[in-house]
């Protein structure tokens, strides 16, 4: 099977094994795992990834690597994910730019990071030494946000193009994380997606969000809706100027049946065709 990405992939979730299955195979053109739900030595979850990976070229996106935190790399999760990489044989391999444990508690969250040019060379050299690990690159996702650092030295495009620069990284770029963290903080989108380099971007990913129940006025990256009219805009955008960049649908809650996800899908090859019309003319 050919396992470079291309098109239009959907993350694969267990309330949609059995219609994947039951289905067409061009339904969808690749599926992302959650690299954790399978960091197992057997059983169900293994077997139904080994029938999903006969049929469908595979990402694999973590939650775990901690990869801007101040603990030492965990070297046994990097162990079985490079042991997961090899039965999956996945196109991409990526994580969030963030960090998520410290003096080993894990904080189950994704949590943004100074901008600073220090931490741009804490990040790079962990970076590399993953991508030694795994013997691949690594695709590092921007994260939503609800707050920034006084010592901020550096806007997210920027740090995010040096940390790319520093480490030879690629970008999983989460249009939704762009529109959120827009609205939260108050920069122009279209302008951030302007300042990332062109030939930077691996993979998109698509989803919903919310707003807070709380009334701050905040977006929340909920993945729990579908992808609004805004995020549908900036994605549009980001293929004018990226290309023909593969891109899925994320849905981590209130996950809807496949068909509708489908429909979801179908929108968005819709408008990445005029899009990419619009970037060749």
């Amino acid at each position: 099977m050919n396992r470079t990405l291309h098109g239009f992939g959907l993350g694969l979730r267990p309330q949609h094994y059995a219609a994947l299955l039951d289905g067409p195979d061009n339904a969808v053109d690749w599926l992302e795992i959650v690299s954790e739900n399978f960091l197992v030595d057997g059983g169900r979850p293994l077997a139904m990834l080994d029938r999903f990976a006969e049929r469908w070229p595979l990402a694999m996106h973590g939650v775990g690597l901690n990869i801007g935190g101040s603990d030492p790399l965990d070297r046994d999760y990097l162990r079985s994910l490079a042991t997961l990489a090899k039965r999956a044989k996945p196109a991409i391999v990526s994580d969030h730019l963030c960090w998520s444990r410290h003096r080993g508690v894990q904080m189950h969250d994704l949590l943004p990071l100074p901008q600073t040019d220090e931490v741009v060379r804490h990040v790079a050299a962990r970076v590399r030494a993953v991508q030694d690990a795994l013997g691949t690159r690594l695709a590092l996702e921007n994260v939503s946000s609800y707050l920034r650092f006084a010592g901020d030295e550096l806007d997210e495009a920027a740090f995010l193009s040096a940390i790319v620069a520093e480490s030879g990284c690629a970008l999983l770029l989460d249009v939704n994380n762009v529109y959120v963290n827009a609205h939260n903080h108050g920069f122009d989108a279209f302008a951030f997606l302007d300042a990332l380099p062109r030939d930077s971007v691996a993979q998109i990913h698509l989803a919903g969000h919310s707003e807070d129940a709380l009334g701050s006025g905040l977006l929340i990256d909920t993945h729990d809706a579908p992808v609004c009219e805004g995020v549908w805009s900036l994605y549009a955008h980001a293929l004018r100027r990226f290309g023909a960049v593969p891109g899925m649908i994320e849905r981590d809650d209130h996950i809807p049946p496949l068909a509708e996800s489908l429909v979801e899908l179908d929108r968005a090859r819709s408008i990445a065709a005029g899009a990419l019309l619009e970037r060749a003319a």
